[in-house]
């Protein structure tokens, strides 16, 4: 039965929204130049540091979520608890280990939410769905709860919170704003680029068919069980880098409380606006969750300065933010990647089809 387990669907290959190979060169090398020299130059601190770095975590976190939930099928709303496994880990590598290159300890944190993430994933062997998110759920709880309750996990620090420690690599200092953007930026990249070649291969061919039909999967000879707690752990390994990222990139200090179940459900909704089971719409996903806000507030703030005190004006942005959400959810279930990938094959016909 095992000869017939590498000759899945060729709908397998690849998901129907990433791009091929031979399309993807010139629109993504223009994009790394902008990201990598273009933004350095123009950028002030504030683009920086209050958006472009959040939002490169944020897809980040997404990225690993959706390589669980989109891409194999396994319903979690315990990312926060994972990234926070991470952070916490990177930051006693890094005070623990003297001398300890700081990709090395980024590296070296995410192996250990791997590790957390894989005996968590272990009751997906028997269940499924609502329940297994009540198992994540949790999860999320239970850590939470850990690096509350032990000091060992924060220095025994009296704040109950971790700093980041001098963040430098060979010799550069990354402390600046522009620092710690390339820091994430290049983080982000090359985990991408991972993640990309991961659903391309046959392990992610695997969690797809998991995904689909897990007993069809079975039968055409897929270890079910081992694929997914290979899931957990790959999707956690991820979130662990992003959390330690948000802990020593962007805020500086960070608790347990930093990554509570509102970071979850955070993203867990990148995720469904983005689209599941595509990389891209985790970054349309994070740019969603993360920039919409700022330009509500921005609008809010010229039209009705001074008509509307500040509460209820915040009342008001989380209001139309909410509407927004269930409209696109309602317009295209599938998320915004396919909603963007229809307007992109109505623009090609046009003028014949719009």
């Amino acid at each position: 039965m095992n000869q017939h387990s590498h000759s899945l669907p060729a709908s397998y290959d690849a998901a129907p929204l990433e791009l091929t190979r031979r399309a993807w060169p010139w629109p993504l090398l223009t994009l790394l130049l902008v990201a990598f020299v273009l933004i350095p130059v123009l950028g002030d601190d504030y683009w920086l540091n209050a958006i472009l770095i959040p939002f490169l975590i944020l897809s980040l976190a997404g990225l690993g979520l959706n390589l669980l939930t989109g891409y194999t099928g396994q319903t979690s709303v315990g990312a926060a608890g994972f990234m926070a496994v991470g952070a916490f880990a990177t930051y006693s590598l890094l005070l623990r280990v003297p001398g300890l290159p700081l990709p090395l300890a980024l590296v070296g944190g995410g192996i250990i939410a791997a590790g957390v993430g894989f005996v968590f994933g272990i009751p997906s062997n028997r269940i499924k769905g609502f329940y297994l998110m009540v198992t994540t759920l949790a999860a999320q709880f239970f850590l939470e709860w850990v690096f509350t309750k032990f000091p060992w996990f924060y220095n025994y620090a009296s704040s109950g919170t971790i700093s980041a420690p001098r963040l430098e690599l060979f010799g550069y200092d990354l402390h600046s704003p522009l620092g710690r953007y390339l820091l994430v930026l290049t983080s982000v990249v090359l985990l991408t680029w991972i993640a990309v070649n991961l659903v391309r291969s046959q392990i992610g061919r695997n969690w797809m068919a998991i995904r689909d039909m897990d007993t069809a999967a079975a039968v055409i000879g897929i270890s079910v069980d081992r694929h997914k707690r290979l899931a957990f752990a790959v999707s956690s390994f991820y979130l662990g880098v992003a959390g330690a990222l948000w802990a020593f990139a962007y805020l500086g200090t960070a608790s347990a409380s930093s990554f509570d179940i509102n970071r979850s459900f955070q993203i867990l909704f990148i995720i469904i606006i983005g689209g599941m089971g595509s990389i891209a719409g985790n970054f349309i996903g994070a740019a969603f969750i993360s920039l919409l806000p700022l330009l509500l507030n921005q609008i809010g703030q010229g039209l009705l300065s001074g008509m509307v005190d500040a509460g209820q004006l915040q009342n008001l942005q989380k209001i139309i933010f909410g509407m927004l959400i269930i409209w696109f959810l309602v317009k295209e279930p599938e998320g915004l990647i396919r909603l963007l990938a229809n307007l992109g094959e109505r623009l090609k016909a046009w003028p014949l089809r719009f």
